[in-house]
This record gives structure tokens, C-alpha cells and sequence, in this order.
């Protein structure tokens, strides 16, 4: 088995770990600095949002030698406005001119006609009205609205209405650092990079749905012991679950990366920039909350509740006096959630996590060997 097998192996049974909820404090420091910079991005430098949602023209000419910074300069000086200029693979010119009266494209067309030297006629010019960008804009919105009231929802339902927030909060994170990061770079967006916005959406919440359903099957009974708390159990939760979610957010990456930085950056092809730059800081954004804010708010707000409060001063108590380790449980192996290994296994630990003691010292069995 690989070593990222074994890690894998280990963390499942409980051997090493990482106290992520114990830690919680720190990681909050993190997104919130992070968050803050995206906003401030975002409030500085705005959107550089394409013709599709401000209106322009977009004109494509037949094959030319003019490079592209020279076509841009064209552009410019025929519009009066900011232009993009792409070369195709044909050797053809895409010019994108947003915010752009669309009356004026004629006149536009032919100066660039002119300029560049070809054809009037050839070039294939694509108008969009700026109402036509605002309905794209505001469909986009009511569709994010959409799809995050139908997740809380279900969530609440499937689970419970503090995992609901906690993967809303997690969500909301991973937009606003998305956005912030296009507003800092200034990639244009376009309706490409909307669908890889709502793609990275559902790609984090499948991170926090594995680690909730593990959650919600250890915390079953967790009212019916004294050994753990419920922060011990998320804790634990996280980690059996950490190389599933490292291994798939790896595996996605891998793919956009390559749109990104080869196909967009090495080939050119600016246009994939749209929809790869999304895909790939939401999905980085995704496992990141995922693992280190949802499930750990989800543990703040159920130590809010009497009953785990009670719980977990019982079991604090019961360390103090020497009874239990500060520690979370293993893998279930039982029907109640807490296995039946010997209390006197000592495996290796990575942080405050143990095996638990067995069950039955509490039912009166003997700890010693059988005669």
C-alpha cells in the first residue's frame, strides 16, 4: 500500500490526526483575512465584466499580420473604449469592444477595416444591447439566489438546520473569495465564468455533505457517554474523511489547471480563462471550507445547545478527575457509534486523538487476560 494509503488508513481508524476544531480559532484568522482582501479587491478595482452583461461588439476579421497590440491600439482609438484583442488559430482577430453604442458599430467596422487592412465585408461583427446584459446579469443572480435557498433547504432537512448554515457560510466564503479574485487579477467575466462559479458550488458542498453524513452517523447516541464531546467527534469526523476529500479537489484541480495555466496562459487561448480561473480557486476555496470552517462551525453551534453543554462539562469533569483522555473517538466499529478496543492500546498520535477505551470496563468485564 502506498504511504498515502497508510496515512489514509490511519487517520480513518484514528491512529493520527490533526485537531482541526481545536484549532478552529486560527483557521477563522485565515478566512476572514483572506475574505477581507477579496472585498477590498472587489471594492477597488470592481468587475471587468464582459460585453455579455454591459453590451459592446465583438468583431472577428479574416486572417491579418497586424499583432495584437497594435489591433488593440486600432481598436481603441476607432471606439473610444477599452478593447480585448485574441488572435485565433487561423491567424484571425477576435476585438471585443464593451460598452460600446451599438449605432456606432458600422463606423467602427470600417475604420478597423481600414486600419487593418482587409476587407470591410469580411469582418463578422456581433452586437450585444447593454438590456440584453442586465437580464443576463439579473437571471444570473436570481439563479445563484436560487440555488443557495433550495441547498439550505435540503441540508435542513437531510441534516439539521446548523449544518444548513455552516455549509451556506462555507458557500458564501468560497464566492466571495472566487469574485475577489477576479476583481484582483481583472479576468473578464462572462456567463462561462458564472457556470464554473455554480460548477465549484456544487463541488464544496459534496466535500461538506461526506464529512456531515460521517458526523451525523458518530453523533447518533453521543448523549448516551462521557467520553467524548461533540467537538471531539467532528474533529474526528474531518479527519476520517480528509485524504477522500484531498484526493478528489487533486484530481479536479489537475484538469482546470491545465486549462488554465497551458491552455490560457502557455497556447493563448484566452477565452478558457473564463471559466478555468473560477473552477480552479472555487475548488481550492471548496476544500478548503469545507475542512477547516464548516464542519468546525457546525461544532460551535451545537456546543451552544443545553444538552451539549451539559455533555461536555461532564466529560471535562470526568478528565480532570483522570478518568478519560482528552481525546476523540476512533472509527465506529459498534452499533452505538464507540468501538471496542482495549484501553490499554497506545497507538501512535498526531495531536489530541487517541483510541477510546472499550465499552465493556463499563459493563463490568475484566480488562485482564482470560483464564
Amino acid at each position: 500500500m502506498s504511504k498515502l494509503g497508510n496515512l489514509g488508513a490511519r487517520l480513518h481508524r484514528g491512529e493520527v490526526g490533526y485537531d482541526f476544531v481545536g484549532n478552529r480559532k486560527f483557521w477563522y484568522g485565515i478566512s476572514i483575512l483572506i475574505t477581507i482582501t477579496a472585498i477590498v479587491g472587489l471594492a477597488v478595482r470592481g468587475l471587468n465584466m464582459g460585453i455579455e452583461f454591459q453590451g459592446g461588439a465583438v468583431f472577428t476579421t479574416p486572417k491579418t499580420s497586424v499583432s495584437v497590440s497594435q489591433a488593440q491600439e486600432y481598436a481603441e482609438e476607432a471606439s473610444g473604449h477599452d478593447a480585448i484583442v485574441q488572435k485565433l488559430g487561423n491567424g484571425s482577430l477576435r476585438i471585443q469592444i464593451a460598452g460600446t453604442d451599438t449605432s456606432r458599430s458600422d463606423q467602427i467596422k470600417e475604420t478597423l477595416a481600414e486600419d487593418l487592412k482587409v476587407d470591410e465585408e469580411k469582418i463578422n461583427a456581433e452586437l450585444v444591447g447593454p438590456s440584453w446584459g442586465d437580464q443576463i446579469a439579473n437571471k444570473a443572480w436570481q439563479g445563484l439566489g436560487i440555488f443557495l435557498v433550495l441547498v439550505v433547504i435540503y441540508l435542513a432537512i437531510a441534516f439539521e438546520w446548523r449544518m444548513a448554515v455552516a455549509a451556506f457560510v462555507a458557500l458564501i466564503h468560497d464566492i466571495t473569495i472566487t469574485v475577489g479574485v477576479y476583481a484582483l487579477v481583472g479576468f473578464e467575466v462572462t456567463p462561462g465564468t458564472v457556470i464554473g462559479l455554480l460548477t465549484i458550488l456544487g463541488y464544496s458542498l459534496y466535500d461538506t455533505v461526506v464529512v456531515f453524513d460521517s458526523l451525523k452517523e458518530q453523533t447518533k447516541d453521543i448523549g448516551k457517554q462521557t467520553r467524548w464531546t461533540y467537538s471531539d467527534i467532528a474533529n474526528r469526523s474531518i479527519n476520517s474523511t480528509l485524504v477522500r476529500s484531498v484526493n478528489t479537489t487533486v484530481v479536479a484541480l489537475l484538469p482546470v489547471a491545465g486549462l488554465l495555466f497551458i491552455g490560457g496562459g502557455v497556447l493563448g487561448g484566452g477565452m478558457l480563462n473564463d471559466i478555468s480561473l473560477s473552477l480552479f480557486v472555487g475548488l481550492a476555496a471548496g476544500a478548503y471550507s469545507s475542512i477547516f470552517i464548516a464542519t468546525p462551525l457546525v461544532a460551535d453551534l451545537k456546543e451552544l445547545q443545553p444538552d451539549m453543554k451539559a455533555l461536555k462539562k461532564r466529560v471535562l469533569a470526568k478528565r480532570a478527575q483522570g478518568g478519560e483522555p482528552a481525546t476523540a473517538p476512533s472509527t465506529p466499529a459498534s452499533d452505538d457509534g464507540y468501538d471496542d478496543e482495549p484501553e490499554d492500546v497506545a497507538p501512535a498520535v498526531v495531536g489530541p486523538r487517541n483510541q477510546p477505551a472499550s465499552r465493556g470496563r463499563g459493563r463490568g468485564r475484566p480488562s485482564g487476560k482470560r483464564r
